[in-house]
């Protein structure tokens, strides 16, 4: 579609009408020889006396040229355009974090595989979360793993299958083997205070309670909220254990509940499914669709248009025209007598 993108220029059409009929006829006095036997002079040269003014006059090619001249350039002015078809990007809305305890405890086999074989912890909900991620196809993803510190094992992206890679990598232990869930907070906050999208999930898993925190872990749920970020979390492990292998679920608990999310209890594989599943229902992929039209900038042709029709006339009165008053001029002066 064409359209103009300063069609207001067009009001300056009438312009040079404007000029012509306010603007003051242009003249210029000069200095004039007196002489006595004029009349002579005139009847010699076959030459008829005019009034002692010379007025340029125009042919009829310039009337028509310069008119359409200045509309040609009155419209490149005006910015003509080309809207290309529309063009939808869609990008994603949502940032999700997944915090994956690595703790010495993650290392527990009393998790049964699909096979019916019994697995360890870490190994149960690395197939859990592979899984989900594969479901979350519009979000920007981010990896979290926290033991006696919290790292980022991927930072958020939309390269799902870099993300799964990075997880099948995880061992037990490897960030330490005490636990420090305000930490692992701490460090999705971080990764998301420079990021645009406003809707931020961190789902939190883990099967020991906060004995590493440099940070509480209340204090970073707080934090959290007000960098917009919903903690879901998961407790996997036992409750009834002693010391680091006990699992918080009521401080848990208080960590969704601070952020506005939720807190479940998985003990098994199934259920551990069970709870992605859920929570892949009550986040569904959000993604954000722009629409633009590309536009083709079309100034140039009526310019060009404009400066080519001078150019031709210009060459044309050059070749034709020059010659032809050359010519005339020297038929002008003929030879004659003086009478006595």
């Amino acid at each position: 579609m064409l359209q103009l993108e300063y069609p207001w220029l067009l009001l300056i059409l009438p312009l040079p009408l404007l000029v012509w009929w306010l603007w003051p006829p242009y003249g210029e006095r000069s200095r004039a020889i007196r002489v006595p036997f004029f009349d002579e002079l005139s009847r010699i040269t076959g030459q008829t006396p005019a009034r002692g003014a010379v007025v340029l006059r125009g042919n009829w090619l310039r009337r028509i040229l310069a008119p359409l001249c200045w509309l040609l350039a009155v419209v490149a002015l005006a910015g003509p355009q080309y809207l290309m078809p529309p063009i939808e990007r869609t990008e994603s809305a949502r940032d999700l974090l997944l915090a994956i305890d690595l703790s010495g405890s993650m290392n527990t086999t009393d998790f049964v595989d699909a096979q019916g074989q019994r697995t360890d912890r870490l190994t149960a909900v690395k197939g859990v979360v592979d899984d989900f991620i594969k479901r979350r196809k519009t979000d920007r993803l981010g990896l979290i793993v926290f033991g006696t510190n919290a790292f980022p094992q991927a930072p958020l992206t939309l390269d799902h299958h870099a993300v799964s890679e990075l997880l099948q990598e995880l061992q037990v232990g490897m960030a330490g083997p005490q636990t420090a869930i305000g930490d692992a907070i701490g460090m999705a906050v971080k990764m998301t205070e420079n990021a645009k999208q406003r809707d931020r999930v961190l789902i939190l898993l883990t099967d020991g309670n906060d004995t590493a925190s440099r940070l509480p872990a209340d204090k970073a749920a707080q934090i959290a909220k007000q960098h917009h970020i919903v903690i879901d979390t998961i407790g996997i492990g036992d409750p009834k254990a002693a010391g680091e292998n006990r699992v918080d679920l009521a401080a848990l608990a208080r960590i969704a509940k601070a952020t506005g999310g939720h807190s479940y209890r998985g003990e098994n594989r199934e259920q551990l499914a069970g709870i992605y599943d859920l929570l892949d229902r009550m986040t569904p992929s959000k993604v954000k669709h722009e629409v633009y039209r590309p536009k083709l900038k079309l100034y140039y042709y009526p310019l060009g248009a404009s400066l080519l029709l001078m150019l031709l006339y210009h060459v044309l009165m050059l070749v034709l025209v020059a010659p032809l008053a050359r010519r005339r001029e020297a038929g002008s002066i003929q030879p004659g007598s003086v009478e006595g």
